[in-house]
């Protein structure tokens, strides 16, 4: 034997005795035995052991153990729960204090309880620790990743400070409900989807402290034994947890869930829902007894005090319009009343009509807040409002412009999450998501996003941006305006007032080195040809041009005064995209009729929609509208060698849609087909971008 058996074994029947008959010391009386065979630690069974001068030994050990022949121990079939076998030295010169434990029963059921108190603690045998998989090793398994993802990923996350989880969502590897899946293995922790009742029943979302639930994401689950469960989705953040206990002064165990369920029923529950009320807004913000002198409660110099009715009002359309989801605020003034429109999804929303004598006040408040000459109507202007709201600084860039009616004011709503939702939530199928990819990560050449105002672009380069940005990359912006500010990325805002423009910025630019240029915009041949230059002298850009779909962008660069030849060379791929509302998966469901018109538009057969095809209903969640969020449909267009050549000769946009089509190019009605057979969207929503002209033709109007 080794370790503590071949002490014991070694030593004399009367001192081995002797050694275990000290009852304050069981560790003592039954040493631990290790098999010779497999080297670990022995289990509970019950073994015998004869030794040296006759003296029979029982002992707890490993039942069905390779025993060494030559250590003399002999397999016992039993169980440590089986009758209690304390004579465990069968010497008659040392059975005093055995025979005083068997003659005892309350002694015997004491050294009993002892026995396997030690047992069941672990201390009284050694154990052989748990190996615990790291996350990419779970997902490498699960044969969700490969090793070569794995090692981005993990680049990744060394170069923006993320962790592993987060940096393979960000890259398209995996969704978070895998991470969930596999962070819950990893820690040995229960994993909840969040979409199944009994779970949803459990939460408790009053029994936390409101900012702790939205800053941190989390969702308390109810108390048990004066211990509270907590739902989480990184189970690794520590100061978290210490935290929890703190505020909550209990002590917590927590389950995973993934993150975007969290922050989906948070939103649904406290930020989302039914945000925006049917309420007049001036019965709510607005004493009506006041109402009348509304405009002498503005100090216009200083703004007034923050309790004055006009600033209540400016402060509930802001925040209600961020927690509605919206996208733009529009104060429009008209003749007789100031209408106030929300923009969500896409879509303007009426949210009220305002008495037309709050309109003085109401816009010079805004004007105030935005940092512009509040006295100045005449001319457009331009700024910018940074507040605080629920936990996250919100951005609102802010335009005024001179209307027959009055000034109408428009705040655009930049959220500090909209440019990190990650690649997997802007609605990339897998194979375009593979392609977005393998473009990002070229070291040169031009990638361009085509698409009307307000389809996503910004949005999709800012993704791509928030994928490169590592320490190992320089990365320069030229935009106008800055709409997201990220760390590590240097920004240049456009001002041409001083001859701040976009190609000073740009040649400025090449002088500093740079791996990746964004371009907002690519407007003449100026800006072009520089662009173009930069990806020929091994620069990856991304830009941006204003075309209906991926080919016509090699034409309209022809068009600016781009040779053709440069063109062809220089480009990488362009990827046209719209964005689509989202059903609403609150109250989804499958459609009772479908129009056959809206299937032969989107070139969908009656038998391909059979209990596929889903309709929003309307419900609180989003306040009746049907649809709730939006993701992108696309056109992916790689630059082939059949494509460069017809660039070369100016071949027609539809001659280079054709051979994209051949070379396995996916339209935006194709891309848009798919998510509709995936119940995410309704056939007409898909038709009204995809088929534009189509109801234009037939005179169809579609909701």
């Amino acid at each position: 034997m080794t370790g503590p058996s071949r002490r014991v074994a070694g030593q004399s029947a009367v001192s081995a005795a002797s050694a275990m008959a000290r009852p304050n010391l069981p560790e003592d009386r039954l040493p631990i035995y290790r098999t010779a065979s497999i080297g670990s630690w022995v289990g509970p069974a019950v073994i015998r052991m004869r030794g040296p001068e006759g003296i029979e030994w029982w002992l707890l050990g490993e039942s069905g153990a390779d025993w060494p022949a030559e250590e003399g121990l002999t397999g016992h079939d039993g169980r440590h729960t089986a009758k209690p076998l304390l004579a465990v030295c069968g010497s008659h010169r040392h059975t005093t204090f055995f025979r005083e434990v068997q003659e005892r029963p309350l002694v015997q059921a004491l050294l009993v309880w002892t026995l396997l108190s030690y047992l069941f603690d672990g201390r009284f045998m050694a154990r052989k620790p748990r190996v615990r998989l790291k996350l990419g090793e779970i997902l490498i398994r699960q044969k969700l990743i490969t090793s070569e993802q794995l090692e981005q990923a993990l680049s990744l996350a060394r170069g923006s400070g993320r962790r592993l989880g987060e940096s393979i969502v960000e890259a398209g590897f995996c969704t978070d409900v895998q991470i969930a899946q596999g962070l819950a293995e990893q820690f040995d922790m229960e994993y909840l989807s969040l979409t199944e009742a009994e779970h949803v029943s459990e939460i408790d979302i009053d029994a936390a402290p409101v900012d702790l639930i939205r800053k941190h994401l989390i969702l308390p689950a109810g108390k048990h034994n004066g211990r509270m469960k907590v739902i989480v989705h990184d189970p690794m953040d520590l100061e978290l947890l210490d935290l929890l206990r703190f505020r909550l002064n209990m002590e917590v165990d927590t389950v995973i869930a993934p993150r975007s369920a969290i922050k989906a029923y948070i939103d649904e529950q406290m930020g989302g829902g039914q945000a925006v009320s049917n309420e007049s807004l001036v019965t709510e913000s607005i004493d009506v007894t006041v109402d009348r002198s509304v405009d002498a409660s503005v100090d216009i110099a200083g703004g007034g005090e923050d309790d004055a009715p006009i600033v209540r009002l400016a402060s509930k359309i802001i925040e209600e319009a961020v927690r509605g989801r919206a996208s733009d605020i529009h104060i429009e003034p008209m003749e007789d009343r100031v209408m106030l429109r929300y923009r969500i999804d896409g879509a303007c929303h009426v949210r009220d009509n305002l008495p037309k004598r709050m309109q003085p006040a109401l816009l010079a408040r805004m004007k105030l807040l935005a940092g512009v000459n509040i006295a100045e109507k005449r001319i457009p202007q331009d700024g910018r409002i940074k507040m605080h709201i629920d936990g996250s600084q919100v951005d609102f860039r802010v335009s005024c412009c001179p209307a027959y009616h009055g000034e109408s004011v428009v705040l655009r709503i930049l959220r500090p999450d909209s440019a990190r939702i990650g690649l997997t939530a802007l609605g990339f199928e897998q194979d375009h998501l593979d392609i977005f990819n393998r473009i990002i990560r070229r070291p040169n050449g031009i990638f361009l996003v085509t698409g009307p105002t307000g389809s996503g672009k910004t949005t999709t380069l800012y993704s791509a941006l928030d994928v490169l940005n590592q320490p190992n990359r320089k990365i320069i912006t030229a935009e106008d305006p800055i709409e997201y500010s990220f760390a590590g990325i240097n920004q240049c805002q456009v001002n041409d007032s001083i001859g701040l423009t976009f190609p000073n910025i740009l040649r400025s630019m090449l002088r500093q080195a740079p791996n990746v240029i964004l371009i907002g915009e690519i407007r003449d041949r100026e800006v072009a040809d520089i662009a173009i230059q930069a990806a020929l002298t091994g620069h990856l850009v991304f830009s941006t041009l204003h075309t209906n779909d991926a080919p016509s962008a090699i034409t309209r660069l022809i068009d600016m005064g781009v040779k053709p030849y440069l063109a062809a060379s220089s480009i990488q791929a362009i990827m046209a995209q719209r964005l689509i509302r989202i059903l609403c998966p609150s109250c989804s469901r499958i459609a009772d009729s479908i129009d056959p018109k809206m299937l032969r538009l989107i070139d969908v057969s009656e038998e391909e929609a059979e209990g596929k095809i889903r309709e929003g209903v309307g419900c609180p969640q989003c306040n009746g509208v049907g649809f709730k969020g939006r993701q992108a449909i696309f056109e992916f267009m790689v630059m082939t060698t059949e494509i460069r050549e017809m660039a070369f000769e100016r071949a027609p946009v539809s001659e280079i849609r054709q051979s994209a089509i051949r070379n396995g190019m996916r339209d935006l009605l194709g891309d848009g087909r798919m998510k509709v057979l995936k119940g995410l969207t309704t056939p007409g929503e898909v038709a009204k971008f995809a088929q534009s002209d189509t109801l234009v033709g037939a005179n169809i109007d579609v909701e």
